[in-house]
């Protein structure tokens, strides 16, 4: 394994065309799992026999403790009917307006750039505008604020950490093992914690409708059966997974889209000819981004090419039978949606990027359950919709201006890290773009 964390190089070229099979490069037994009905199978978990991997809920405990990105059974139940409610409160009219501030500053951003002609990390700029998204639309704080920017920052140093050491932890440990992390990730995490327990007491302290977002929804979560709220460390808990998930997962799937842009001009084009039909000069609203399907495919494609989420690792609590492989208790399942997207026995081409076989012409090409970059089942996430929306915005708008030229494209390779990452940083630089409407 090279030194940046990386897991694909070890993936044989056989992980791309079986169902399922085992991987033989850790000490504890792998299943990689693909085919669409044993994944139905082992993600809906109705007996809770596949709880998500031991080795990752140590890692991320210290930021998330146990909440719905990590917990299982009975406790994740309450969780998703409290969650579940509180953010389709959240209708994304309102939480559009917060998007397309921050997207409006981040224009005036890459305006700056354009001018000065200098260079950026696209990876980092991603990161930082949806990083940006999120705090106005869970909190109604720009990124501006210093606690903000401070979260952002221990939170980079978080993901920077956890990369080098979860990885390799869930090669190389045995089942059930502590991850000792390091004092820095913890102390990054305490921040990251101690913030957001400030800015939920700032909601907490609210009379009437001060707030409308997604923190005082989860704050007034109500579980339907027994009647309780979230604690205050809970109510952190949550709104920590809405950062992990909720920034860096769309951060890395618009990386891997303008990186594309910059190298495919055709594709580029056809962009830009179905914004400037659809929009053409005025503002971006939530009804252009419902119907600029050839955008909405485009991020899709990224999606199954470069799904965020590289590998959802499952462990299995009993000694069990998946397929035709009789699995220990302890043993790693590994759902692989990087597998699984590019495997050649559901996706025709599966290496070639083909926004259009998401069109409804193409449909019947289509294998049900092969496509999941979302997850699966009943864990499936819950800000699908919103994130399809913000990366759509933000698309149309950034690329209606402004070229990005990548330098070097040709050093460019995907890592699973946490998320799935350039192995190195891209840098770029932005022009503003020539206009070419007649």
């Amino acid at each position: 394994m090279r030194g940046d964390g990386d897991l694909l190089s070890l993936l044989p070229p056989e992980a791309y065309k079986v169902d399922a099979g085992w991987l033989g490069f850790s000490r504890r037994s792998i299943l990689i799992v693909n085919a669409p009905e044993l994944t139905r199978q082992i993600m809906a978990d109705p007996s809770d026999h596949f709880p998500k991997n031991d080795l990752m809920v140590s890692a991320l405990e210290p930021l998330v403790g146990n909440s719905i990105f990590v917990s299982s059974g009975d406790l994740w139940r309450r969780q998703r009917r409290m969650i579940d409610p509180a953010f389709s409160h959240i209708h994304l009219s309102r939480a559009f307006t917060a998007m397309s501030a921050a997207v409006d500053d981040y224009e005036n951003h890459l305006e700056h750039l354009a001018q000065k002609q200098e260079s950026l990390s696209l990876d980092l700029a991603m990161s930082q505008l949806t990083a940006d998204v999120i705090t106005r639309t869970v909190f109604s704080k720009s990124l501006k604020s210093q606690t903000a920017q401070d979260v952002f920052e221990s939170f980079s140093e978080f993901e920077r950490s956890l990369a080098q050491v979860e990885l390799k932890r869930l090669i190389l440990d045995k089942p059930w093992a502590k991850i000792p992390q390091h004092p820095r990730v913890l102390a990054a995490c305490a921040r990251i914690r101690r913030h957001l327990g400030d800015l939920v007491d700032t909601h907490i302290a609210a009379t009437g409708e001060s707030y409308e977002d997604i923190a005082s929804s989860v704050i007034g979560a109500r579980d339907s059966i027994s009647q309780s709220t979230f604690t205050r460390d809970e109510v952190i808990d949550q709104l920590g997974v809405f950062f992990l998930a909720g920034h860096e997962t769309t951060a890395s799937v618009l990386t891997w889209v303008f990186f594309i842009l910059a190298t495919q001009p055709n594709i580029l084009a056809r962009m830009r000819g179905e914004i400037d039909t659809i929009v053409g000069d005025g503002p971006v609203e939530i009804e252009h981004t419902k119907k600029l399907a050839f955008v909405r495919n485009v991020f899709r494609e990224t999606l199954r090419l470069y799904p965020p989420i590289t590998f959802i690792p499952r462990v299995s609590n009993v000694d069990t039978i998946i397929g035709k492989y009789r699995v220990k208790r302890g043993a790693m399942i590994m759902i692989s949606p990087w597998t699984i997207h590019r495997h050649s026995k559901y996706w025709r081409n599966p290496h070639h990027f083909d926004p259009d076989r998401f069109t409804p012409e193409r449909e019947s090409e289509l294998t049900p359950g092969a496509y999941m970059p979302f997850g699966q089942g009943p864990r499936v996430c819950v800000g699908a919709a919103f994130a399809t929306t913000e990366s759509t915005l933000i698309l149309a708008r950034l690329i209606r201006r402004f070229d990005f030229h990548v330098s070097n494209p040709h050093r460019v390779r995907p890592v699973a890290r946490l998320t799935t990452s350039p192995a190195e940083e891209i840098r770029c630089h932005v022009t503003r773009r020539i206009q070419t409407r007649h």
